[in-house]
C-alpha cells in the first residue's frame, strides 16, 4: 500500500521528536512519503497531487483543519469517484473532531497504534461530506457566533497563546456579548418550504458531536451522522437565559425540537442560508472569512475513511 504522511508542523499537540517516533511507526505498516506542510494551502496541493498519482491512502498527522484541506485538494479534481485515496488521521489539533468521531483516541500515540491496525486489516467506512459552495467539509460548519469565535481563537493562537478549553469557554462567552443580539441576521432557505427569518446563528452538522470543549462533546444535533445528510440547528433567540438552556442541551446531546427559539432540521439534503450583511463564516474548525450567501449540500457516500477497530459500523473496502 502507497501513503503520502502530511504532517502539519504546528500541530498543536504533538513535539519534532513525537512526530517522528510517529512517522517510524508508520512506514513499517504503509510504503510512506512524508512531506511537512511550509504554507497555507500546501496540505490541498498535497492532497491533489495524491490523487494524481494513484496514491492508495493519504493520512493527515494534524488537526481538523489540516484534515480539511487535504481533502478539499483531494477532492479539487472531481467529484469522489474510484481514484480518490483512503483517508486516515492522527489528531494534532485541540478538538480532533473527525478523528475522535471516526473512532480513534485524541491520543496520538494510541491513534497512531488503532491507525496501523485498521490499515493492516483494511478497517475501512465509507462516509458522506458536506460542502459549502466550494468548499468541503468533513463534521461541521457554522455561520455567525460559531465562526466568530474560530476567527478570534485563530487570532489567538497566532499570537502565540494555546487553544485551551479554557480559553475556548472565556471566548465564546466574550463573543456571545459581543454579538448583535437584538437585529438577527440570516434567513434559511429550502426548496418547496418558506423562507425561516429571524436567525442569528447557524450550525451544520455531518456528523455527532460538532465540537468538543476538552473531552466534553458539544453537540447541537444528535442525531447527525456520517450516513445520512445534514442536519442543521439555527438560533432564533440570542437572550441570555435562553443562551444558557440551549447551551446545557448541547452539553447533555438532548433532542431539541424545532421552536420559536431554535430551528432544527435532520437528513436535509440541501439548503441555503442568506445573510443580510457580511457574516463570518468556519468550516472544520477554520475561518473561511465573512459571506452573504451559503448553499450547504449533501454528498452521500463520498470518501472512505480509515476507521478504529471499535467503530461498530466499519465495514471492509471493496
Amino acid at each position: 500500500m502507497r501513503g503520502l504522511l502530511v504532517v502539519n508542523p504546528n500541530a498543536t499537540t504533538t513535539t519534532p521528536r513525537a512526530r517522528e517516533v510517529l512517522i517510524g511507526a508508520l512506514a513499517h505498516q504503509v510504503d510512506l512519503e512524508t512531506v511537512t506542510t511550509d504554507h497555507r494551502g500546501h496540505a490541498a496541493e498535497l492532497g491533489a497531487k495524491a490523487r494524481r498519482e494513484g496514491i492508495d491512502v493519504v493520512i493527515a498527522l494534524g488537526g481538523d483543519g489540516t484534515a480539511n484541506e487535504t481533502i478539499n485538494g483531494m477532492l479539487s479534481a472531481g467529484p469522489p469517484g474510484p481514484d480518490l485515496p483512503i483517508f486516515g488521521i492522527v489528531p494534532g489539533g485541540s478538538a480532533n473532531v473527525l478523528c475522535r468521531t471516526l473512532g480513534f483516541s485524541p491520543d496520538p500515540i494510541e491513534a497512531t497504534g488503532a491507525l496501523i491496525s485498521s490499515l493492516r486489516d483494511r478497517n475501512f467506512k465509507t462516509i458522506s461530506l458536506g460542502r459549502a459552495n466550494d468548499r468541503w467539509f468533513t463534521c461541521n460548519a457554522g455561520l455567525g457566533m460559531d465562526a466568530e469565535i474560530v476567527a478570534a481563537m485563530e487570532k489567538a493562537r497566532a499570537a502565540g497563546k494555546t487553544a485551551s478549553p479554557t480559553r475556548y469557554f472565556v471566548t465564546t462567552v466574550r463573543q456571545f456579548f459581543a454579538t448583535d443580539r437584538k437585529h438577527p441576521n440570516q434567513v434559511v432557505l429550502r426548496p418547496g418550504q418558506d423562507p425561516v427569518h429571524g436567525v442569528y446563528l447557524s450550525i451544520v452538522q455531518n456528523c455527532s458531536p460538532w465540537t468538543y470543549l476538552g473531552v466534553l462533546p458539544v453537540n447541537p444535533n444528535p442525531q447527525a451522522s456520517f450516513d445520512e445528510d445534514l442536519d442543521l440547528w439555527a438560533l432564533r433567540r440570542m437572550r441570555f437565559v435562553s443562551g444558557l438552556r440551549f447551551g446545557r442541551r448541547m452539553l447533555m446531546s438532548s433532542k431539541v425540537e424545532s421552536s420559536n427559539g431554535a430551528l432544527m432540521l435532520h437528513d436535509e439534503k440541501k439548503f441555503t442560508i442568506y445573510c443580510h450583511r457580511p457574516t463570518a463564516l468556519q468550516v472544520d474548525g477554520e475561518g473561511l472569512g465573512e459571506v452573504t450567501e451559503i448553499r450547504f449540500t449533501s454528498h452521500r457516500r463520498a470518501l472512505r475513511v480509515v476507521v478504529s477497530q471499535s467503530e461498530d459500523s466499519a465495514n471492509s473496502a471493496t
